[in-house]
C-alpha cells in the first residue's frame, strides 16, 4: 500500500510541475496574445512562483493540525480549478489570477507531499525524494515539446485545458489509492508549532544554499530561449537547448538523491552551487550551439541536483515533531525569494541591459554567497544533517 501511495504521488508531481514550468515555452505566445512586452510577461511568469511560495508559511501551521495526505488531495483539486481559470482568461488581469492560483496549488502539493515521502520511507529519504524529483523533471522536459505541438494545432489556451484534465485524473487516482491504503499507518499531525519557530537556523542555512541559485535559475530558464537567441542561435536550436537543460535534470534528481544519502551533505551541496555558478558565467562567455549545449547540461544537472540534496539536508536536520511544519516554512521563504527572478530579469532587459550583463552580474553575486557558505561550513556554524535516523517514526 505504501507503493500505491508513492505511485500516486509520482503521477501527481508530473502534472503539478508541468503547471509550474509550462510558462517558459509560452513567453513569446503570451506576449503576442495579450500584446504586452517582456517585463509584463516576466511579471506574470513570476506569479506562478510567488503563488508556489504563498501558501507555505500558513501551511507550516496547518500541517500541525491536518493530515498531509488530505492536503495533497486538496492541492490537486486546486490545480484543476486554477488551470481551467487560466485557460479561460479573457484579459491579462484574469491571466495573472489564474497563474497565481496554479502556483498556490503547486506550493500546497510540494509542501505536503515531500514530508509525506519522508514519512513513508524514513530510511531512504534522499533516494525517494530523488525519484519524485525525477518524475517532476520529466514534466519539465516534456513541456516545451507538448506546448509547441499543442500551439501548432490549437492555441495556448488548449495547453491549460489539458492541464486541468490531467490534474483531475491524477487527483482522483491518488484519492482512490488513499481510500485503499487504510492499512498504512499515518503519523498524526505534529502539533508542536512553537518548535517550528525554533528551527530558524536550519531554515536560514537551507535558504543560504538555495535561494540565490533558485532566483537566478527562475530568471534564466523562463527567458532561456530569449537568452539563446541573443547569443546568436536560431529559434529551433534555442528551444532545443531549453529542453537539454531540463533533460539534464532527469539523471540529476535520481543520482543526486542517491548521492546525498552517501556523501558528506554540505560539501556536496556546495559543489553543486559552484557548478551552477560556473554554468551561469559560461552562458555569458561561450557561443555556438555545441558550447552552449555543454553549458546547458552543466546548468541543468547542477540546479536540479541541488533541489533533492537541499530537501534531504533540511528534512534530515529537523526533529520529527516539527519536520513538516518547518519544511513548509523553509520552502515558502526560499521560493518567495526565488520567485522574483523572472520579473527582475524582464525589468532589467526592458530597461536596456543585455542578457550577458544581467547574468554575468548574477554569477558574481553567486560567487559572493558561495564564499560565505564555505566560510560558515569551515567554521562549523551550519546545522548538521544527522537527525533523521534518530527520528524515523515521523
Amino acid at each position: 500500500m505504501t507503493r500505491r501511495l508513492y505511485g500516486g504521488l509520482l503521477g501527481m508531481v508530473f502534472v503539478v510541475n508541468f503547471g509550474r514550468v509550462v510558462f517558459a515555452p509560452l513567453v513569446e505566445p503570451l506576449q503576442a496574445a495579450f500584446d504586452v512586452g517582456p517585463a509584463a510577461v516576466g511579471a506574470v511568469v513570476s506569479l506562478v512562483w510567488f503563488g508556489t511560495a504563498l501558501p507555505r508559511l500558513p501551511l507550516s501551521y496547518v500541517l500541525t493540525r491536518v493530515s498531509r495526505r488530505r492536503v495533497v488531495v486538496v492541492s490537486g483539486v486546486m490545480l484543476t480549478v486554477a488551470a481551467a481559470l487560466t485557460a479561460s482568461a479573457p484579459d491579462i488581469q484574469t491571466l495573472r489570477i489564474g497563474v497565481l492560483a496554479v502556483g498556490v496549488a503547486s506550493g500546497t502539493y510540494f509542501v505536503s507531499a515531500v514530508p509525506l515521502i519522508g514519512e513513508l520511507y524514513p530510511d531512504r529519504v534522499g533516494k525517494r525524494i530523488g525519484i519524485h524529483g525525477t518524475a517532476a523533471q520529466l514534466a519539465a522536459v516534456a513541456a516545451p515539446t507538448v506546448v509547441v505541438s499543442v500551439v501548432a494545432v490549437a492555441t495556448w489556451r488548449a495547453v491549460f485545458w489539458l492541464l486541468a484534465a490531467a490534474a483531475l485524473v491524477t487527483t482522483l487516482a491518488f484519492a482512490v489509492g488513499l481510500r485503499r491504503a487504510d492499512r498504512v499507518p499515518e503519523a498524526p499531525p505534529a502539533r508542536n508549532f512553537r518548535g517550528v519557530l525554533g528551527n530558524w537556523r536550519v531554515v536560514l542555512a537551507g535558504m543560504l544554499f538555495v535561494s540565490a541559485a533558485g532566483f537566478v535559475w527562475q530568471g534564466l530558464f523562463n527567458f532561456y530561449v530569449s537568452v539563446m537567441l541573443a547569443r546568436g542561435l536560431d529559434p529551433g536550436t534555442a528551444n532545443a537547448l531549453l529542453t537539454v537543460a531540463f533533460a539534464a535534470g532527469i539523471p540529476a534528481f535520481w543520482v543526486s538523491g542517491a548521492l546525498v544519502d552517501r556523501l558528506p551533505t554540505v560539501p556536496y551541496i556546495l559543489g553543486l552551487v559552484g557548478a551552477f555558478t560556473a554554468g551561469v558565467f559560461g552562458l555569458t562567455v561561450f557561443s555556438g550551439a555545441l558550447a552552449l549545449g555543454a553549458v546547458s547540461v552543466v546548468l541543468g544537472y547542477a540546479i536540479h541536483g541541488l533541489f533533492p540534496a537541499l530537501d534531504t539536508y533540511v528534512l534530515s536536520a529537523l526533529p520529527a515533531d516539527t519536520r513538516a511544519g518547518t519544511f513548509a516554512a523553509f520552502s515558502g521563504l526560499s521560493i518567495a525569494v526565488e520567485a522574483s527572478g523572472s520579473g527582475v530579469v524582464g525589468a532589467l532587459v526592458e530597461a536596456g541591459y543585455p542578457y550577458t550583463a544581467v547574468f554575468r552580474g548574477f554569477a558574481a553575486g553567486l560567487v559572493v554567497i558561495l564564499a560565505l557558505a564555505v566560510g560558515l561550513y569551515r567554521t562549523d556554524r551550519l546545522p548538521a544533517a544527522d537527525r533523521l535516523a534518530g527520528a524515523s517514526e515521523s
